[in-house]
This record gives structure tokens, C-alpha cells and sequence, in this order.
């Protein structure tokens, strides 16, 4: 049983957290960041990681079970990240953030547009997507987008994501374009 001071899980040590992170610090250009990955800090979204795709340079703190020594002050990051859930450490979290970031580099995609028409870059939900063949057990691809016509096709899209967002994700619906 867990009496009322003792701690539930580990902590990261001042000393190897300053050590590690000078080190890490010390490698990059002048501006860099250094973010912990915990429960207090700002959610993270789409419109960070367009944020900080522009930093010169990024330290992830991934915490161990209860987190990080609270003495840490002069290691401690620029910012933090919210998680919404619990992990035993951050090093989950660390590699979404990673991803949703790289790949809103130029060039880290086949194509530049795969990183805007996708959802979340306008506030949105994404549309539905198909392949061939154009009919599949009796469900057919939608008319308009075997019609060739560009301006249809982009208000369908925009219509679906539009109400796909208010059904299934109405606490994005807000910020819609």
C-alpha cells in the first residue's frame, strides 16, 4: 500500500536530466526549444506542430512514470506538451510529435499538398476517400467525383468535411473554416 508521502512511480533526477539536456542544447542552433511532454502544458494540435516545423531546433523531455524532479528549474524546458492520457513514459507522445512535425517539411512527403488536404490543416475532419473499382458489394463512388468537375468535386469535399466534422468531432467545429 502507498502511504500518503510516498511516490507511485519514479521521477527523473535533476542532475542526469541538466546533464542530458545541456548536451543536447549545446548541439543545436541559437532559438532552439526544449519541450516536456507532460499533463500541464498547452494540447498539442495541428497548429503546433506548423509552429514548431519552423523552430531552428527541438529537445523533446520524455518523462518517466511520475515525470520529472519539479527542482529541475534550470533544465526545465521552454514549454510543455499536453497528453491526455497516461503512459508509462513520453516516449510515445515524443515520437507523434516527431511525425506530425517531419512530415510538414518539405520534401519529407511525395507530395506537398498530402500535408494541407488532410485533416486538421483548415480545422476540419477529412473527407471521404475511394479507390477502384467504382462500385464494390453495391456501394458506388459518389457521381460527382467521376465527373471531372473540379469546382463540384472541391465543394462535395468541403460539404462532407464540413458535416463529418459537426457529426463525429463537434469540439473542432468552432475553429472550421
Amino acid at each position: 500500500m502507498i502511504g500518503p508521502t510516498a511516490a507511485a512511480g519514479m521521477v527523473l533526477k535533476v542532475e542526469p536530466l541538466r546533464s542530458a539536456l545541456g548536451r543536447a542544447v549545446a548541439t543545436l542552433p541559437q532559438g532552439s526549444r526544449r519541450v516536456y511532454l507532460g499533463a500541464d502544458g498547452r494540447r498539442f494540435e495541428q497548429g503546433m506542430a506548423r509552429e514548431a516545423r519552423d523552430w531552428p531546433g527541438l529537445v523533446l523531455v520524455a518523462g518517466r512514470y511520475e515525470g520529472v524532479d519539479e527542482r529541475s528549474s534550470s533544465a526545465k524546458p521552454t514549454s510543455s506538451v499536453d497528453r491526455r492520457y497516461v503512459l508509462s513514459g513520453g516516449e510515445l507522445p515524443a515520437l507523434v510529435v516527431i511525425d506530425a512535425i517531419a512530415r510538414l517539411i518539405p520534401g519529407t512527403l511525395g507530395r506537398a499538398e498530402s500535408a494541407v488536404q488532410e485533416s486538421f490543416s483548415d480545422g476540419l475532419v477529412d473527407w471521404p476517400h475511394y479507390t477502384r473499382p467504382p462500385v464494390i458489394d453495391g456501394q458506388a463512388v459518389p457521381a460527382v467525383l467521376m465527373s471531372g468537375d473540379h469546382a463540384a468535386i472541391h465543394r462535395w469535399r468541403l460539404q462532407q468535411a464540413l458535416g463529418r466534422t459537426w457529426l463525429r468531432r463537434p469540439d473542432c467545429s468552432s475553429g472550421a473554416a
